[in-house]
């Protein structure tokens, strides 16, 4: 190794619910296999710090609207329970090895893209996720929007999710690093979640961007997709408090920062 390492930031995965419950064996595979022989190389090496791209998926589906790093983790899709078997893999090595530190970032659902336009989002395969989407819908490369689902027990009855933009969530891991710097911080396995605290519906982030980009989506509605559930919103307090760490962009910023990612990169 030439060059010294302090710190990893783990963000390699497969993150597609629907995905994971096509093809599982490529998610363990991908996710499982692939962290543990991150965290091996790491040991070898003597680096024991790392942050972990992990999930509110982990929370599953407890009936709760807001859930805090303490709630039940019960994940329903394959993607979902990779996630928290690596969380588990850690926790079991800071146990085993109390001079790891590690954080758990638990995501909830990014969107956006930088504010300068340069940098978004651009998914070289079918879009599944719903700002992808509704992006390809709004550049007329698909002709309709399809809605996983309207019998949620939600307002509309389609889906709730905390959307944070992805420039506060690289906020969250600079603060994540920053913490795991502290000269006091000499051991740490913890969970943290980043999110707004807020959730939206489906329609509710169609409207935000029909507002921010000023074109109609069409939408048709389709059956629930397996893995996914109604409605996932965090309780970013611990977050606030140990990271001094808050969210600052709403939905609205969102959708007008990828509206302009994808006005100002409509030949990718």
């Amino acid at each position: 190794m030439n060059n010294k390492i302090d710190y990893v930031i783990h963000f390699a995965g497969l993150k597609q619910v629907g995905q994971s419950e096509e093809y599982p064996l490529k998610y363990y595979e991908n996710n499982v296999t692939g962290s543990l022989n991150l965290f091996l190389e790491m040991k070898t090496a003597g680096v024991k710090s790392i942050i972990f791209s992990s999930s509110a998926s982990v929370y599953g589906d407890s009936n709760l609207r807001i859930y805090s790093e303490d709630s039940a983790l019960k994940p329903v899709s394959v993607y979902g329970k990779t996630k928290l078997i690596v969380e588990n893999i850690l926790k079991d090595m800071h146990s085993s090895d109390p001079n790891w530190k590690i954080i758990n970032l638990r995501y909830f659902n990014p969107i956006g893209a930088h504010s300068s336009g340069l940098i978004g989002d651009d998914p070289k395969n079918a879009a599944t996720n719903l700002v992808p989407f509704i992006c390809k819908v709004a550049m007329f490369n698909k002709e309709e929007l399809l809605i996983f689902g309207d019998d949620y027990n939600t307002i509309d009855g389609t889906g709730r999710r905390d959307y944070i933009h992805v420039e506060d969530l690289a906020d969250g891991h600079i603060a994540a690093l920053k913490k795991l710097s502290e000269n006091n911080i000499k051991t740490l396995c913890i969970p943290i979640n980043l999110g707004t605290g807020k959730s939206y519906s489906v329609l509710e982030v169609i409207n935000a961007f029909e507002k921010a980009s000023g074109r109609k989506i069409p939408y048709r509605i389709t059956k629930r997709r397996p893995g996914d559930v109604g409605e996932v919103c965090a309780n970013p307090n611990f977050a606030n408090t140990f990271l001094n760490w808050n969210a600052k962009h709403n939905l609205d910023k969102m959708c007008s920062d990828t509206f302009k990612w994808i006005q100002m990169n409509s030949n990718l």
